[in-house]
């Protein structure tokens, strides 16, 4: 990989690019409050070379989110499953503008 590579990959949501420390610092969380989402399965970061965590910026949103829903009282697994089923909602409803937008685009309403 060359650093042309590496460069254009910060533009990239998915790239793992925030340490454990970086990522608790960023969110003005704690590394433990990752490891608990973590282990509730709302986000599996990456593993270095060295076996440390690293994240990226859509797992640190996804954080984000749950840590909102925890500091106002949330359980931190009732808040991970809450952020699982919203960005499955999202998704669904992705997929349903897609269907949408294609049946009339094959079916045009017509002009009365």
């Amino acid at each position: 990989m060359t650093a042309d590579d590496s460069f254009n990959r910060l533009d990239d949501d998915d790239y793992p690019a925030y340490t454990m420390g970086r990522a608790a610092e960023m969110l003005g969380t704690t590394q433990g409050f990752l490891r608990a989402i973590g282990e509730a399965r709302l986000i599996t970061p990456l593993r270095s070379a060295g076996g440390h965590r690293r994240y990226s910026r859509y797992q640190l949103r996804i954080a984000a989110r749950a840590r909102e829903l925890v500091d106002h009282g949330t359980p931190v697994e009732a808040a991970c499953r809450i952020v699982i089923l919203e960005d499955q909602l999202q998704e669904a409803q992705r997929i349903n503008a897609e269907y949408r937008r294609a049946a009339e685009s094959e079916n045009p309403p017509t002009a009365a």
